[in-house]
Order: C-alpha cells, then structure tokens, then sequence
C-alpha cells in the first residue's frame, strides 16, 4: 500500500489535466464524471491506507524523488499517512467527492463547466499534498497552491468585475498570512537545517532552540494559519469569497483550504506546546474570533454569507481549543464541521437553484412545503451546528468547551465568550432556517421554487446523515464511550492540556448541561422572533454597527488600501512617467531625429553619394598622411 501513496493525491490531478486538456471535446456529464470518479478513488485509497494503517498502528510513507539537495540540506518529494494525515485525507476526498457529484446538478449548463471541473480538482490535488506532505516546503507549495485554486473558483464568473474582485481579495489578503508562515520556515531551516518534520519535531531538536525563538517561529507559523483560516485580523476575504459557484464555497469552507491553518497548528503541536505565549495568543484569538464572526452573522441577510460568518466562528473555536494545548479537539470539530458545513452550504445551493439564483432571505420564506428534502436536511446541518444532544457537532464543541475551563492553560474568560458564541450560533442559524423555510412566501414575482435533483439532494442525505452520526466515534467516556476518536489521534497529535485543577466549580457533565441550555436559549429566541417569518427592523445604535460588520472593510480601505494606492499613483506620476518615460522617449525623439538627419543624405541622385565617397576618400588620405 505504500507504493501507492502518491496515487492518492495524483488521481485527482488526472482529473484535472483531462479536464483542462481536453476541454470542450469532453461532454458536460462525461467531464463530471471524470472529476467525481477521480477524486472517489482517492476516497478509496484512502480507506485502504487506513485499513492498513489500523492493523500495524505504523506511519505510511513513501519517497518519489529527491527534489533538493545541497550539503546538509535536503528535501524530497514524499508522503506520509499518520492518524493526523488519514483523517484529513479521509475528509477531503470524502467530503470533496460529495462536493463534486453536487456540482454536476448545480453547474449543469454552464458554458465554463469542463473549467470548472479541471480547477475543482487542482484544488484537491494540492489539498492532498499539503496534508500528506512529509515537510514543510511540500506542505508550502500545497499551502500556496489552494491559494492560488481558490483565487481561480473564487473569481470562477470572472466576468462579473465585483467576483473577479473577490477573488483577488482573498489572493491578497492570503499573502499577508503566507508571507508570516515563509519567515517561520525560513527560521527553522536557519536553525534546524531541515524542514522534514521527522527532523524538526524532534524533542532533542526542539530543545536546542531558545525559548524567544521558538515563541517567534510559533508566532509567525500562526499568522500564516490565520490567514488562511480566516482568523482576526485577516478574516475579511472570506465572506466575499462567496461570490464563487456554491459547491466551490463548501469545498472552501468545509474540505479544504480554511482547514489547513488549524491542521498546520496540529501538525506542529509539539513546537508550539513550548510556547506558553504562542498558545495563549492563538487561545485568545480563536476566542475573539469565534464571538465577533457569530455578532455578524445576526443581521446578515444573505444565506450565503451567514455561513461563511459562522465558518470564521467555528474555525476560532477550533484555534481556542489548539490555544489551550486541546490538538485532538481542534481536529475533532474540524471534522465534524465539514460534515455539517459541507451540507449547510449544499443546502444553500439547493435553495439558491430552487429560487433561480436568489440568496437573500428576506425573498424567501415558505419553502419548506415547496423542498422537502432540502428542508429536513438543512434541519439537521443547523441542529448539529448548534450543538444539539447526540449530534455531531454536540460532542466536539463540548469538548472544545470543557477543555478550555479545565485546562491549566485555559480560564473562565476563554470559557465564558465560547458558551456565548454557543448561544449566538443557535440563534443565526435558526434564524437563517426560519427565515428561509418557515412563514409566508417572499419570494420575487414569477419565480417558482422547485426542488433539486437527485444529484444534488442524495449528497444532501448523506451528509446529513453524517452530521447526525459523525460526532459518535468521540462520545466522552462520562457519557459512557470510549472516545475512540481521540485515542486514534493521539498516536499522532499529543495535547498538552494540563492536568485538571482540583478547585473547577463546575464538572464536565455542567459544562454540557450549559452548553445544551445556551442551544436551547438561542433556538427558542430565534423561533419567537422569526418562526412566522418575520423580518429585522431597521437596527439602529449598536445592531447598526453590528450590521455594518464594525466597519471593518472601510477601516482597512482607509488606513491601508487608499493610502497605499494614492502611495502607489504618486509614484507612478513622478517616477515613472517622468523619470522611466522621460528616459524611454527622450531615446526614441533622439533616435527619431537622428534617423531624420541621415535620411536627407538619401538622395537619390548618384553624383551626391560619388561626391560624398570621393569626400571620404579625401579624409582618409589626410587622416593617414597627418598621422
């Protein structure tokens, strides 16, 4: 099974050369086909390597080619499959190939579809080499990789300059965060003198390294992880990368790419557990994070956009739980996350395909009669995703909860702005609900709601069903489970979650019994306000800065982006029209003149250019007798 590794990754590429080569000759179906069967594949290879992985409990791994190497230093093409690796494989191609059979209902008539499905499948190409990856420089170009997939399926309509727009944004904004993760590489491979993680997470290697610097290292690595993940203050791409088709926007959000901040962390746990500071920066912002997305997410009117609010909300829980040393928690509801997001933002795409295009809720209402299937199962994506008992999303956020009251490293602020963001979750997400499926029709004259295809509600169903079920492999032992999940992650991802302190006022079954009263305070507050479908008044004082997401985007277009641009024309007047241009057609007047000058010799009449030989003869002769 080893020699196979690289097939994983590789398959879906397949996909994507045949897309991209062959292009219009491919059907819509046909092209479909090949992108979904690749990346199904990928799913069962993946399955197989965990078999095998199960039976002998030992890393896989496998060496391509030797990609550089000078002196000391060398990297390899080369994969790996561990506990950490196989659950985000098993989740990208699952998930991923769900993602794409959707797409074929969903992108059916599109004249870019065969595009579509070539970049779809890059992108989980470079996925795969960034979870699989044996090093960090492999891990990089995967990193930068999804960057540049998602600016291509971001701006996918490109046509439409608000979308290619977009796309850029999240390019940028990436780079900032990318640019913090190439500057922590480049430290260890200055310090270490290798980027293979089978070297650098070395305990013996670790401890050569100062505290300050590994607390630097730590630091830079999680600005690149923000970035990515979306994370306070780098977050502003990502709701308007919904401009994006919607199965792209659940690739994005459920999948890939957001998730592999928090996969980095996990990957480099041992590193940043040396780095009390580090931890507690991450913790702090996690928290922050998760609580501001889910305030923006309340008077958000677009479906689409009150979902990517709560992906930035869910991911900082998700960095809360790695900021108190809680690795195996993070990855937990990173994994039930796609489950229940993937299916939301597939739900969402239902809606929007039913409504011929519509994705603001207050044109919507009434739907549950007209979209049975897409009714029931959007049920269960936001009951999982408030943390409703027994479904999946219950059992990671309450561990995420738990671990950061009990933990050494955690504390009752921490604790106390995750049960509220709790409350706010189920609050937005019913309230999507009810305002889309619940109350009298809204909906634009001579539009007529129908429900999706088969191609498009079976991956509904199945995710449905995993967001019902998929949290079940961790049930807590207090509630009589062996919490499987974590014990299989642990052989690769070590918490460094102290010991509990003796003095907690509260037990984990309280901390549970909490975060179920604050699910239930939020959905009874969201079924009185909008269960008949009612709409938000206009918010005034502190709902209308809630509304305007605390200015943030102008703020940024104030201090950084018009001071840069007027920086940038400024120096393109004075520079480079005066100086470069000046240059460029100072030569060309010159040459033009020069050129004039000479073409007047050009006569015509042969007793001028005798003359004018016969002159030069005259010179040279005076030349060489003078000398």
């Amino acid at each position: 099974m080893e020699n196979a590794l690289w097939l994983i990754p590789f398959l879906p590429f397949a996909g994507f050369l045949l897309n991209g080569l062959l292009g219009k000759k491919l059907s819509e179906s046909l092209s479909g086909l090949i992108a979904s069967a690749t990346i199904g594949a990928s799913f069962v290879l993946g399955l197989l390597s965990l078999n095998v992985y199960m039976e002998n409990h030992e890393t896989l791994h496998q060496v391509m080619f030797t990609w550089l190497s000078f002196g000391s230093f060398d990297v390899s093409v080369a994969y790996t499959l561990d506990a950490l690796s196989l659950v985000m494989v098993l989740m990208v191609t699952g998930v991923g190939f769900l993602i794409h059979v959707y797409s074929i209902g969903y992108m059916k008539g599109d004249p870019g579809i065969q595009r579509y499905f070539a970049y779809l499948n890059l992108f989980t190409f470079m996925m795969l080499n960034l979870v699989m990856a044996d090093n960090l420089l492999l891990l990089f170009l995967g990193w930068e990789g999804v960057g540049l997939c998602s600016y291509l399926l971001i701006g996918f309509w490109f046509e439409d300059p608000a979308k290619a727009a977009a796309g850029k944004k999240a390019f940028v904004v990436n780079r900032i965060g990318d640019f913090g993760f190439l500057l922590g590489m480049i430290i260890i491979l200055t310090n270490l003198g290798s980027l293979n993680f089978g070297d650098i997470l070395l305990p013996e290697q670790l401890s050569s390294l100062e505290a300050g610097l590994i607390t630097t290292i730590a630091l830079l690595l999680f600005l690149g992880a923000a970035g990515k993940s979306a994370q306070i203050p780098l977050y502003v791409w990502l709701p308007d990368a919904m401009a994006g088709p919607t199965p792209v926007s659940a690739l994005i959000h459920a999948a890939t790419m957001v998730t592999a901040g928090v996969y980095l962390v996990a990957r480099m746990g041992a590193l940043f557990a040396l780095s009390a500071t580090a931890l507690s920066v991450m913790a702090v912002i996690g928290v922050l994070t998760a609580f501001f997305a889910a305030t923006m997410a309340i008077y958000e009117n677009d479906i689409k956009k009150v979902l990517a609010y709560s992906t930035i909300s869910q991911l900082g829980y998700m960095f809360a739980a790695a900021g108190v040393g809680a690795y195996g928690a993070a990855i937990f509801h990173l994994m039930t996350h796609a489950f229940f997001k993937g299916l939301l933002f597939l739900g969402a795409g239902s809606v929007i395909h039913g409504l011929s295009g519509e994705q603001d809720m207050r044109r919507m209402g009434g739907l549950k009669s007209k979209m049975p299937k897409t009714y029931w199962t959007m049920l269960a994506g936001v009951s999982a995703i408030s943390g409703l008992p027994l479904l999946s999303g219950f059992f990671s956020k309450d561990e995420i909860l738990w671990f950061t009251y009990s933990s050494q490293s955690g504390g009752n602020f921490i604790f106390i702005v995750g049960l509220l963001t709790a409350i706010l979750t189920a609050f937005y997400m019913f309230r999507l609900f009810f305002l889309s499926f619940h109350g009298d029709s809204r909906w634009t004259k001579g539009i007529t709601p129908h429900e999706s295809p088969p191609v498009m509600t079976v991956p509904l169903i199945l995710l449905a069903v995993l967001s019902v079920t998929g949290g079940w492999i961790g049930i807590p032992e207090i509630l009589g489970g062996g919490n499987s999940f974590h014990h299989f992650l642990s052989e690769t991802v070590h918490d460094v979650v102290g010991p509990h302190p003796t003095d907690l006022l509260l037990s984990e079954l309280t901390v549970m019994v909490l975060s179920i009263a604050g699910a239930l305070v939020g959905i009874y507050v969201a079924f009185r306000r909008y269960g008949t479908g009612k709409l938000d008044s206009e918010p005034k004082g502190l709902g209308h800065l809630v509304e305007k997401k605390y200015y943030v985007d102008e703020l940024y277009d104030a201090v950084i982006v018009q001071p840069i641009r007027r920086g940038s024309e400024s120096i393109w007047r004075r520079f480079d029209v005066r100086v470069i241009d000046g240059i460029v057609n100072g030569l060309g007047s010159l040459t033009l003149r020069v050129s004039n000058f000479v073409r007047r010799a050009q006569t015509g009449v042969i007793q001028n250019y005798a003359a004018v030989i016969l002159l030069g003869v005259i010179l040279i002769i005076f030349y060489v007798y003078l000398k």
